[in-house]
């Protein structure tokens, strides 16, 4: 395949991750990392997605006007997320990314199995500290070996709040994974200039979906909504135990 054709291969890609991020918050690195997958390494894959995963994830973050009340809400997840990548990239093994991507995939289509049939969590407020750092490590370290920075998700959706301050949570927390993937990947040498043509493509093309699809997001119900995120969910946590299997 040629240059020309990866490129546009890879805008496709992106336009679909982007869209998918603007409806429901997430599932922008899985969409890509899965579609780019046939067409490439997951190495190579993960170093196209962290430019548009940054800028997106930013973008998300700080709109909304809490940015402030969430980062001293989320501190102890954020702070729990730097320290889980670097033990992920630093002391855990190479080996065994098919393993936790797999009781990944499951850990979050069970959950979300659970929110379509309304069994709700909650949080309380006073366990917010010690649950937000164990999630953070984990989420981290799992980030490490997967690509994937979902684990967060049920967690923040767990502090039962109000859909766009959910989103710009979920934008928040995986700013922070972005950012540590990004040392990670450097730390093991990954990162590549070869990949800064199909970066911007891939930031361009999902800046596009994810404008598309905050537009379908704000015309929806929030009932609606709470749906969508759990079938996404339940689908990106689908599709992450059968890639880890197969």
């Amino acid at each position: 395949m040629d240059s020309i054709a990866i490129l546009a291969f890879v805008a496709g890609a992106y336009v679909l991750a982007g869209f998918v991020k603007g409806v429901i918050g997430l599932g922008l690195p899985t969409v890509a990392i899965g579609v780019l997958g046939l067409m490439m390494t997951p190495a190579e894959a993960a170093t196209i997605l962290l430019v548009p995963s940054l800028v997106t994830n930013v973008w998300q973050g700080v709109v909304g006007g809490e940015l402030l009340a969430l980062t001293r809400r989320l501190w102890p997840m954020l702070a729990g997320i730097c320290l889980g990548t670097w033990i992920g990239a630093v002391l855990l093994p190479g080996g065994g990314t098919a393993e936790a991507t797999v009781w990944l995939g499951a850990a979050l289509a069970i959950y979300a199995a659970f929110g379509l049939f309304n069994v709700h969590f909650a949080v309380p407020p006073h366990a917010e500290v010690w649950v937000g750092l164990v999630v953070g490590v984990a989420n981290g370290a799992i980030s490490v070996a997967t690509g994937i920075f979902a684990l967060g998700a049920p967690y923040i959706q767990a502090l039962t709040m109000e859909r766009d301050r959910m989103v710009q949570a979920l934008g928040l927390s995986f700013s922070v994974s972005t950012v540590a993937l990004a040392v990670a990947l450097a730390h093991g040498g990954v990162m590549k200039p070869a990949m800064i043509w199909p970066s911007l493509v891939a930031l361009a093309a999902a800046l596009v979906g994810m404008v598309l699809g905050q537009v379908v997001r704000g015309r929806i119900r929030a009932e609606t909504f709470r749906r969508c995120f759990f079938i996404g969910l339940l689908l990106l946590g689908a599709h992450l135990a059968l890639r880890g299997l197969i």
